[in-house]
């Protein structure tokens, strides 16, 4: 069965049976209607996925792979804080007039900042240190960017990558890690979703780099599981749970550029039903 169900099951359960609930607090999201949505939460929740074992897509219900990695390549290599620029809607409740989210996202990953090597943006100097600093303790994005959030139309949720690269005795080849660290999550929503876009990531970085893929570790400040979606996860975690799918990139790729979402193949995938009509907090 697929590990990353027993991740997303155990995770489910604390938060159900031994979270905190925000009932009665001053809470910002709330309901189309207008109503507040609280949530029941769990303080530093730490998710750990070995890549190379297996990719870590839920089997109780089927997470979009090539959706979620077309958001990703939006954010990482267009670099884009644009919706236009995006085949899917998900974004469209924060951007203005002109499709911008403001800066944030993308926005942030395409400011080139000046280093001893040269002036480069944040996913051009993960990329440069990969190849030639691999051991380096400083590998690692951010966009949570203070002097901006007065321009971001939202906050972003995931901020930070960090990556580190080690040695596994007797392999011819690095292994990439990496920390994906967030503030805040919705589980029911978004959980799996992030899980699977960065783990593509970290394959794509692996391969264009030539090294292999190892752990991907989620910390997440703030995990919640919103009032209304109680029952919806309930039943969520009940489900039959299948073997994860295959996933494999097309070998040829060696920038990171040049990726699409029609350079991933995932096989296998059997998953249970979609669960329509989600109410999103916002």
């Amino acid at each position: 069965m697929s590990l990353a169900d027993k991740v997303f099951v155990d995770m489910c359960k604390d938060i159900l049976e031994n979270g905190t609930s925000t009932e009665g607090e001053k809470v910002r999201p709330h309901w189309e209607d207008g109503t507040s949505a609280y949530t029941i939460k769990k303080f530093g929740v730490v998710n750990r996925y070995d890549l190379s074992k297996e990719f870590p897509a839920i089997t109780l219900r089927k997470t979009a792979i090539k959706t979620c990695t077309e958001e990703m390549l939006w954010i990482w290599q267009r670099k884009s804080n644009n919706i236009n620029d995006l085949n899917s809607t998900i974004w469209d409740e924060w951007a203005d007039e002109d499709g911008s989210i403001g800066k944030a996202y993308g926005y942030q990953m395409a400011q080139k900042h000046q280093y001893p090597e040269g002036m480069m943006d944040q996913v051009d100097r993960v990329i440069y240190d990969l190849k030639n600093n691999p051991f380096s303790r400083r590998i690692l994005t951010n966009i949570y960017v203070h002097q901006d959030l007065h321009e971001m139309n939202l906050y972003p949720c995931a901020y930070s990558m960090t990556f580190n690269v080690t040695q596994k005795k007797g392999d011819d080849k690095l292994t990439l890690n990496a920390i994906l660290n967030q503030r805040s999550q919705d589980v029911l929503t978004a959980n799996n979703w992030n899980v699977c876009q960065y783990a593509v990531l970290m394959h794509m970085l692996a391969q264009v780099c030539d090294m292999r893929v190892g752990e991907l570790v989620h910390v997440i400040a703030d995990a919640h599981i919103y009032d209304r979606h109680i029952p919806l996860v309930e039943e969520l975690i009940t489900r039959e749970q299948h073997p994860a799918p295959k996933f494999s990139l097309n070998p040829d790729i060696r920038d990171f550029y040049q990726f699409t979402v029609d350079d991933i193949t995932i096989t296998d995938y059997v998953a249970g039903p979609q669960i329509k009509n989600i109410p999103v907090a916002i």
